[in-house]
């Protein structure tokens, strides 16, 4: 297993509206999401930064991150989203989430 948290920051104006609209995620999306082995996913806000993280349970991790990228209800889902969301300046080139790394893992 694979765990992933990544961190990105939504726009103080919009905390109602994002935090109203992932309330209610759009089903298809979800099940992208488990198609691709991802579970376990959570996204929690401190002030307006928005911390994530999942579960990948699969073998190709840049296969099925690939797969989720490629989904039309899913990218519709991001064209809701996104806006909402500003990339923290540490995030890599072409990310929109950045990375963190794992410090600490209590098995």
């Amino acid at each position: 297993m694979k765990r992933v948290a990544q961190v990105i920051t939504v726009k103080p104006e919009r905390i109602a509206e994002y935090e109203e609209v992932h309330a209610a995620v759009w089903p298809a999306v979800l099940e992208t999401l488990r198609r691709h082995h991802v579970t376990n996913y959570s996204i929690y806000r401190h002030g307006d930064l928005l911390v994530s993280y999942f579960e990948y349970l699969g073998d190709d991790y840049d296969a099925d991150m690939a797969g989720i990228a490629a989904d039309p209800e899913t990218q519709r889902w991001w064209t809701v989203t996104d806006p909402m969301q500003e990339r923290v300046p540490e995030a890599p080139e072409g990310e929109w989430w950045h990375p963190l790394p794992e410090v600490f893992h209590l098995p």
